[in-house]
Order: structure tokens, then sequence, then C-alpha cells
């Protein structure tokens, strides 16, 4: 079995693939064409989209990420596709729960501060919320953050990441709404996504968390932001097409709502997009599920798809089989 794989891997995350196979390193921007049976694309799909040109004989790909939705676009008839399920699931939902307490705690505001190397601008803070929540009541002492304690959170895609959130967040206090393609009751309340938008009025935080498919593109739209309350966060970790961008962007400058987005549509953002300078939003590059751990998790799931293979053993977290 001819296997190809980045050439940019490490020799410590070669050394976890298994012995019976021939490794062919597929560089970056490839000028010839390369005859494999597998292959283990890079994680961003833009070097994937360049690459794929110069394959030939593909049978199965073993994707390094959770989301496939580019792969399957590429993929014609007769190529499995089999997800990394699992390998990126705590790192993903770290990153949901500290861009939460990021933007609860006022940090991009303070971390502006520290740069200018002045605090007496906290003085603004009381004022950001009140706009936020549409608020002007005085409190005492003046407000400096949220909590996250209490908060009503809807949680939009019940797969594993979505339950790994779960598990962190929960301890938090947090009243959660857990919301997945069908309902179901056991072994906890799921509600269906044609329910979702009877769930958004209560949702002080909404994250999202499910793949990118031909029903999920534009799930949230104007319509649902506006069902948003007043002051809500949307957390999206992921894909930027879930979300219609110009109707985000028009939602944090009307001042209704706040966000927290680890991808974007288009991806990546031109200089020029409206959202970089919109209010209340924290953006990331598309990294929440890489970290030093995650990709030895995920080549090692790898090498034991390739050994199923070997052994005639039916391929795991299969996505797409292309017939």
């Amino acid at each position: 079995m001819r296997v190809g794989y980045p050439a940019s891997f490490t020799p410590e995350l070669l050394a976890l693939l298994p012995a019976g196979i021939e490794l062919v390193p597929i560089p970056s921007h490839p000028e010839e064409i390369y005859e494999i049976d597998l292959w283990i694309p890079p994680p961003a799909p833009a070097i994937g989209q360049r690459i794929w040109p110069h394959l030939r004989g593909v049978r199965t790909i073993l994707s390094l990420m959770a989301g496939t939705d580019w792969l399957i676009a590429l993929a014609p008839t007769g190529v499995t596709i089999c997800n990394a399920q699992d390998a990126h699931n705590i790192p993903t939902a770290e990153w949901t729960v500290t861009a939460i307490l990021s933007m609860l705690k006022y940090f991009p505001w303070y971390h502006q501060m520290q740069q200018s190397c002045d605090w007496r601008s906290r003085s603004q803070i009381p004022d950001v919320y009140a706009r936020i929540h549409a608020n002007p009541t005085p409190t005492f002492p003046p407000i400096q953050q949220e909590e996250l304690h209490g908060k009503r959170v809807l949680l939009v895609g019940y797969g594993s990441i979505g339950k790994t959130i779960e598990s962190l967040i929960l301890p938090f206090g947090v009243e959660l709404t857990r919301v997945a393609r069908t309902a179901r009751t056991q072994p906890v309340p799921v509600h269906a996504v044609s329910e979702l938008d009877a769930l958004l009025p209560q949702a002080e935080i909404l994250i999202l968390i499910l793949p990118l498919t031909p029903q999920t593109h534009h799930l949230i739209g104007a319509s649902q932001l506006s069902l948003l309350p007043q002051g809500a966060l949307l957390v999206n970790a992921a894909r930027g097409p879930v979300v219609h961008t110009n109707a985000l962007v028009d939602a944090l400058h009307s001042g209704r709502i706040r966000a927290a987005v680890d991808v974007t549509d288009p991806e990546p953002l031109h200089p020029e997009h409206a959202l970089w300078k919109a209010p209340n939003v924290l953006i990331t590059p598309h990294i929440a599920g890489i970290t030093p751990r995650s990709a030895p998790r995920a080549v090692g799931l790898a090498a034991r798809q390739i050994g199923r293979i070997l052994r005639n053993e039916p391929l795991l977290h299969v996505v797409h089989t292309g017939s």
C-alpha cells in the first residue's frame, strides 16, 4: 500500500505509522504526479486543494481533522473518506470555553489597556456593559466583568466535540440546552435543529460546533441573529459558512450581540473585510483544534486506520463512501 502524507511531517509523527506500507512524502507545492492508494491530507484545505490534482489512484482519504466538507467536495465516486473523530475534542472544547470566558471577562478590552500601559480607561467598562446589555442603570461597584455561572447556553452540535464542550462547561453552573440533527431523550434531552428558532430567544450564549453540510450552510442568518436576546454571545467553532457573515457584521454593528469566532467566511478574511473591525468580536485564525498533542492523536488514529485496512477490517469514522 502506497500512503501519501504531508512532506512536513516530523520524524516523531512518521514513527507512528505502521510497518508494511510504502510512505510517499507529498510537498505542499507538488510539481509531479503521485500514484498512491491512501492519502493523509494536510490540515489546511487550501494546500490540500492544490495537491489533489497531482494525485492518482487514491481510494481512501484519512483526514487529520474533524471537518471533511472540503474533502467530500473534492473526492470522486469510489473514494472513502474518514475524519479524525476525537483527535481534536479537547483543544476545540478548551478554545470554546476560553473564548466564552475571554469575552465575559472583557479580556480584549483589558488587553488594549495593557498595550497602552494605562488602566484609567477601565472606567469605560461599565459603559461597554451597558451598551451590550442595553441596560444604562448604574451599579455599585461599577461592573468590570461578567460571570459564566448561571448563563443559559445553547449548544448546537452534539457530536464528540460537543459532548466534550458540555463536560467542560457544565461545572461552571450553566443552564445547558443541546441541539442536534434529530431529537432524542436518552441519555440526555437533545432538541432537533428544526426547533432552533424557538430556542434562540433564551440563549445568552450560542455555541456552534456542527459540521458544514448543505443543510447547515447559513443556518444562522439575519433572522436567527435577530431572535437572540440583547447581549447574547455567539461562539462559532464549527465552520465559517454556518453563519451568514454579512448578517453577523450587521448584528455586531447594531450592538445587539457579541461574538467569538475561530472560523470565518471567507477564510482567511481579506484585509479590508468588515468583520475585522466590527465591535464586540474576538477572532482567531482557525486554530481551535491545533496543539502540540493534537497532531500525534490524529496521526495515531490514521495509523490505526491503516492497520485496519491491512487486516481487512472495516474503517472507523467513515463520513463519505463515494458510492
